[in-house]
């Protein structure tokens, strides 16, 4: 049992039979009375987010999470594979369970996957990926001045807002949290 004191940003907990993840945490202290502790938490199965407050000294289930290091394989539609980079195992998760994640992976990249009761729950990317540009427009001579930004198709099949000297065939760096642009490589 966790106590709600102890919940902040990004801890997993079971509550009411269901697996949730803490986004926001704050502790409010009346002047008189007992604190409370509001949190916004996201269903983990479901997706679905939910605003709950709870009384100082209130307790939640621990949940129990196991994480692997994986390499991505490739993904066929509905499954995207991967392999366990210690005991060799190919775990399958959904294109659901993947989302919008699914633009950023890469052959042989490193994730990390989290696992409760021996299912695949999350994935977890790195914060930048290097993408090949396939498809840019060509850039008009003289708009630099103004920061004019185009956008161009990756190798993944995702669209990129970049800069207008990005060209077809250069690599760039995208942060995979806002799908931005970071740098040419």
């Amino acid at each position: 049992m966790i106590d709600v004191n102890d919940l902040r940003k990004g801890v997993t907990f079971e509550y009411d039979g269901q697996l949730f993840k803490v986004l926001e945490y704050s502790h409010h202290k009346p002047g008189r009375g007992n604190a409370t502790i509001r949190i916004k938490a996201r269903n983990l199965k479901t997706g679905s987010n939910i605003e709950k407050t709870f009384q100082s000294g209130d307790r939640v289930s621990e949940a129990r999470l196991d994480f692997h290091n994986v390499q991505f394989l490739y993904g066929d539609g509905e499954n995207f594979h991967f392999m366990d980079n210690e005991t060799f195992d190919q775990p399958a998760i959904s294109a659901e369970m993947i989302g919008d994640l699914a633009g950023y992976l890469k052959e042989g990249m490193e994730c990390k996957l989290t696992f409760y009761n021996d299912a695949p729950l999350d994935i977890e990317v790195p914060l930048t990926v290097d993408l090949k540009v396939t498809a840019a427009e060509v850039a008009v001579r003289g708009d630099t001045a103004t920061g004019v930004t185009k956008k161009v198709q990756v190798e993944t099949g995702i669209s990129v807002q970049v800069p207008n000297f990005v060209k077809e065939g250069d690599t760039i760096r995208v942060d995979t949290r806002t799908g931005e642009y970071v740098t040419r490589v």
